[in-house]
C-alpha cells in the first residue's frame, strides 16, 4: 500500500461480491443507519466442493465473507479478536469444514461457516441490528435481500413503574418485511468502474489494498486460533501500512 501511494498509484483488491447491487444496498442500509446498532452477523456458504490442493476451506471461502463484512460494517464495528474452528473428516490434509467467530469493537459477535462437503449449496447472510433485521440470500434472484422489521427490544427500568418492574423486561417486535428492489448490474463491470473513477478522481478505492490487508490479517489469526484449538486471538487491523 505505502509502495502504490509513493508511485502515485491506485492499488485495489478485486473483492467482487461487494460490488454486487445487494451487497451495495446492504452497505447503505447499515451504514446509513437503517437497521439500528450492529447487534450480530452470520453467515453460511457452504457447498459440494472444490476441495483446494493448497488451501484450507477457510482461506478459499471465508475471503468473500470478510471482505463483505468489511465493506458494510461502519467504520467504529471493526474486528478486534477471532476464534476458528476447522475438521478434515476426508483425511484431505487440510480443514474442509470451519466455524470462524469474529468479536467486533462494539461488543458484537460475528460468525461465518464455510464448508466444502456440503450436498446443498446455502449463500445466506443474516445482519441482525436493534431495529431491523438484513436476510441476504444470494440464491434467490427474486428476493436477494429483505428487511425484517422484527427483533426484541428491551425496556429499561427506569422507564418503568414500580411494579411494572416484576414483570419482563423484553419484549418481541414483529412488524413488516420490505423487500428492496434492486438493479440488474453485473459484479465486474462495478468493479471496473470502481478501479477507473478511482483512478480518474486520484483517490482510493473502496476495496483498496489495505482492504485486503484487513481480511488477510484475519484469516492469518483465524489459522493461529484454529492450530491452537479454537483459542482466542487478538486482531490488530491498523492501518499505518
Amino acid at each position: 500500500m505505502a509502495l502504490a501511494e509513493r508511485s502515485g498509484l491506485v492499488l485495489m483488491c478485486d473483492h467482487t461480491y461487494c460490488y454486487t447491487p445487494a451487497v451495495r444496498k446492504i452497505r447503505e442500509l447499515v451504514r446509513g443507519g437503517e437497521i439500528g446498532e450492529v447487534q450480530f452477523v452470520d453467515s453460511v456458504r457452504i457447498n459440494l466442493g472444490l476441495v483446494q490442493p493448497d488451501v484450507d476451506v477457510l482461506w478459499d471461502l471465508a475471503p468473500h465473507d470478510l471482505s463483505i463484512l468489511d465493506f458494510v460494517l461502519p467504520p467504529d464495528a471493526r474486528p478486534v479478536a477471532v476464534s476458528a474452528h476447522g475438521s478434515d473428516p476426508i483425511d484431505a490434509g487440510r480443514s474442509c469444514v470451519a466455524y470462524l467467530s469474529i468479536w467486533l469493537s462494539t461488543g458484537a459477535l460475528a460468525h461465518a461457516h464455510v464448508n466444502w462437503l456440503s450436498p446443498t449449496k446455502i449463500r445466506t447472510t443474516v445482519i441482525g441490528g436493534s431495529r431491523r433485521t438484513i436476510v441476504w440470500d444470494d440464491l434467490n434472484p427474486s428476493q436477494r435481500v429483505s428487511v425484517h422489521d422484527r427483533g426484541v427490544d428491551l425496556a429499561y427500568a427506569g422507564s418503568l413503574g414500580r411494579e411494572e418492574r416484576r414483570e419482563a423486561l423484553i419484549s418481541y417486535r414483529v412488524g413488516d418485511v420490505l423487500v428492496p428492489a434492486l438493479p440488474e448490474q453485473e459484479a465486474l463491470r462495478g468493479v471496473m468502474a470502481e478501479f477507473a473513477a478511482a483512478i480518474a478522481a486520484g483517490r482510493p478505492a473502496l476495496t483498496d489494498g489495505r482492504a485486503g490487508l484487513r481480511v488477510v490479517r484475519l484469516l492469518e489469526a483465524a489459522t493461529r486460533s484454529a492450530a491452537a484449538g479454537g483459542a482466542r486471538e487478538t486482531v490488530d487491523i491498523g492501518e499505518n501500512e
